[in-house]
């Protein structure tokens, strides 16, 4: 029987999978609640709100809220709370965090670090947000939008100075953690479309991540997985420029199969089973099994990982995560 790890590359390079890969199974490390390695001296900086506690201001001084009953923290963009209220004035409001921690403030994560068993899983460390989402995060989603339309000089400039300190973190991630992995978050549209046509897209984004992939490919990072819950089948192409191999979070608006028919080989699917469709409250293992089944049956065993579409291992509702995961050991027991 392959490993975790093994069955996941063999998925992703159409080789012979025995069984599908079960969600994030194969990126399991040090987090006991999310996953992944979530901890590090550099995200650590700042504050994080908790569901339904008080909102909370991270280290780049944005302001989180994290209402009940909801997937995730989002900015709080009200004048009191907006960091950038002015793109043209972005140098004098937006401060990275700093990045230069010594040895010892690293030490406390390691033993967590050096106990991952790599033959079994990928090492996987979570970065976000995204050079998008940081963009939106510091000055508003219609602020942002339009900047890149009226000021793309200063939105140039914003996204390389996010980009600087994206890879000063990524060279530190590399020198004490050595991921194989690197799960980073960046949702580039709504259910419907991209925030931007793929024309702008290359513009703006598509160049920061070639630098940001592209440096952790070239630092013995093996697979660069990026969630983007959304719809962005438009994107694809450019995704594969960027050094993307497996796009998470992918919808089924997308068409996922028709995808996998088009691009796989190049890039692999992880999602199709909608947080939309199964992540209520009167969700059954019943019905969540019959989406389940849907998935796999129609994206097959190569190029697609079934996953919930929502950015790590986990749902809203109690339960609706573990559902698939029964689900899909049910199916890979029947492929036996």
């Amino acid at each position: 029987m392959l490993t975790k790890r093994q069955n996941l590359l063999e998925t992703i390079k159409g080789g012979n999978p025995d069984r599908f890969v079960n969600q994030y199974e194969a990126f399991v490390c040090t987090d006991a609640i999310y996953g992944m390695i979530m901890g590090d001296p550099i995200s650590g900086q700042g504050e994080f709100p908790m569901p339904g506690g008080q909102p909370a201001k991270n280290g780049w001084g944005i302001t989180f809220a994290w209402p009940e009953g909801t997937p995730g923290a989002f900015p709080l963009h009200d004048a009191e709370h907006k960091v950038l209220k002015d793109i043209t004035k972005w140098r004098e409001f937006v401060k990275a965090p700093k990045t230069d921690f010594p040895p010892e403030a690293w030490a406390p994560f390691m033993p967590a670090i050096e106990a991952i068993d790599r033959n079994e899983v990928f090492a996987t460390a979570f970065v976000a947000p995204g050079v998008f989402e940081q963009c939106h995060h510091l000055m508003g989603m219609e602020d942002c939008l339009m900047g890149f339309y009226e000021e793309p000089e200063e939105m140039h400039a914003l996204i390389d100075y996010i980009v600087e300190y994206e890879l000063r973190y990524a060279a530190e991630l590399v020198k004490y953690y050595k991921p194989d992995c690197i799960f980073h978050h960046d949702d580039w549209g709504s259910s419907l479309n991209s925030f931007m046509a793929p024309e702008m897209f290359e513009e703006f984004i598509v160049p920061a991540y070639k630098k940001i992939y592209g440096f952790y490919k070239a630092n013995g990072v093996e697979l660069i997985v990026h969630h983007s819950d959304s719809y962005a089948a438009n994107l694809v192409p450019l995704m594969i420029e960027m050094g993307i191999d497996i796009w998470q979070g992918c919808i089924s608006s997308n068409n996922v199969p028709e995808l996998i028919k088009k691009f796989g080989g190049q890039i692999s699917f992880m999602g199709d089973i909608d947080n939309s469709l199964i992540d209520n409250e009167a969700w059954t293992q019943e019905s969540v099994g019959a989406e389940v089944r849907k998935a796999v049956k129609r994206c097959g065993k190569h190029y697609y990982i079934p996953c919930i579409t929502q950015g790590g291992p986990g749902s809203v509702y109690p339960g609706v995560y573990e559902a698939i995961t029964t689900e899909l050991n049910q199916i890979n027991k029947e492929l036996l």
